[in-house]
């Protein structure tokens, strides 16, 4: 159950905080009030009326943050009737993932578990000819409907841009000519559906009276506007630049989602000034012929080259019950060549940068929500859990539907063991 707003401060005292856009503090304390962090430090002076809670040999960390996901707009993926994560049809910009949230979802808890307290829900194509889905909302994992929830109903437009790779494969149903022709038509609709909603932003702005009202165009005005960014989900080098090449063109905001090849294109990103979400990071090689590794050392390839980036899960509906592995997609690229700092910041500060949210998440700092965690180790480690969880200083259970059928059956075999008839000293069969 959502706990009610905060309305005592707290302090918590003794343990290693984490601000992640600063050093750590040993032996720090950290003060929330009202939903805000009011102050960090050492010897602080804590208010007096403040619940004090000791965590010493403990870690303070901002909240993690889940920056393509799927939470809250499925259950389970193969029943259809818990899943609405995509409408029919290749054009879909007035999709809004924020109205289609499930406050009551069993995956937001599981989630939390990991330290997961935000995320990005994004709608997604309602099959291989989906192409512009919808605008993804910011949601925080706790809340009784969607309007608590979101942190930011309207984050950014997709695009899921088509594949251009060509299988040569004979065995493949359609040929070399048919998959080009294929994908030349659906570059085609996404030129025209930004036509058709620039000339109908025109239009309005010189007879709104006049123009009849087309909830497609109305939600792609404040891309044209500079109001919101444009979410590319592409992964093959041919579909980046096809992207980078065509964005160019439109003189727009973009963020590169997938991004698998993105390091090949590194220095065009970084004049740019385009950021990725590496999503996933954990993947198979793209190409026979590519190093095993490739896929894993991409956040640090790109760290390297000034890229601005961030880590997340693949954002699929097989994802989305997983989501609480997030700090593991970070892990593997600390274990391939990016310092562990800038690991845990891909998956809080820097996916707040990106998004747009940093005044409010992502590091933990005077002024911003307290929503963060305390664990008992790095949460890059798979042997660290995490004790307890605030979000906008509310004390968050962390129980969930995993940790009930195991206590639940853990208790059952422990009883089967202390009923259990001690076997006959002379044993053998008789």
């Amino acid at each position: 159950m959502p706990p009610p707003p905060q309305t005592r401060p707290i302090a918590l005292v003794g343990g290693t905080i984490h601000p992640v856009s600063a050093p750590a503090i040993e032996a720090g304390q950290i003060v929330m009030s009202g939903g805000k962090i009011v102050a960090v430090g050492k010897n602080l002076s804590l208010p007096p009326n403040a619940e004090v809670i000791d965590i010493t040999g403990k870690h303070v960390y901002p909240g993690l943050m889940a920056a393509h996901s799927e939470l809250g707009l499925v259950e389970i993926g193969s029943v259809r009737a818990s899943t609405d994560t995509a409408e029919s049809g290749s054009i879909n910009p007035n999709v809004r993932a924020a109205v289609s949230i499930n406050p009551d979802s069993e995956l937001l808890p599981v989630a939390r578990t990991g330290g997961v307290l935000t995320a990005l829900s994004v709608p997604q194509p309602g099959g291989e000819d989906g192409l512009i889905t919808g605008t993804s909302a910011l949601i925080q994992l706790d809340g009784w409907s969607w309007e608590e929830m979101a942190l930011k109903p309207r984050v950014g437009l997709h695009i899921f841009w088509p594949t251009l790779a060509i299988n040569r494969d004979p065995s493949f149903p359609k040929s070399p000519k048919k998959q080009q022709e294929e994908a030349q038509k659906r570059l085609r609709q996404i030129d025209d559906t930004f036509a058709v909603a620039r000339a109908y932003r025109l239009a309005r702005l010189h007879n709104s009276a006049a123009q009849d009202h087309d909830s497609r165009w109305e939600a792609m005005i404040p891309v044209f506007e500079g109001k919101l960014p444009v979410f590319i989900h592409a992964d093959e080098l041919s579909q980046i630049e096809s992207a980078l090449a065509w964005s160019a063109g439109q003189k727009l905001s973009i963020v590169l989602v997938g991004g698998q090849d993105a390091w090949r294109v590194a220095g065009r990103l970084k004049e740019r000034d385009i950021p990725v979400i590496i999503s996933p990071l954990i993947a198979l090689p793209l190409r026979r012929d590519d190093p095993y590794d490739a896929p894993y050392t991409s956040a640090a390839k790109l760290f390297q080259a000034g890229v601005r980036f961030a880590i997340a899960n693949d954002g699929s509906s097989f994802a989305a019950p997983h989501e609480r592995n997030l700090p593991y997609q970070a892990a593997m690229a600390a274990a391939y060549g990016l310092p562990p700092d800038e690991a845990i910041r891909a998956i809080t500060l820097y996916p707040a940068q990106i998004l747009g949210v940093a005044d409010r998440l992502g590091s933990l700092e005077v002024g911003k929500d307290a929503t963060l965690i305390v664990t008992t180790g790095d949460p890059l480690e798979m042997a660290t859990q995490t004790e307890r969880a605030y979000i906008q200083g509310r004390n968050i259970d962390l129980a969930n539907r995993q940790t009930r059928l195991y206590d639940k059956y853990r208790q059952k075999y422990e009883r089967l063991l202390r009923t259990a008839t001690p076997a006959s000293s002379t044993g053998g069969r008789q």
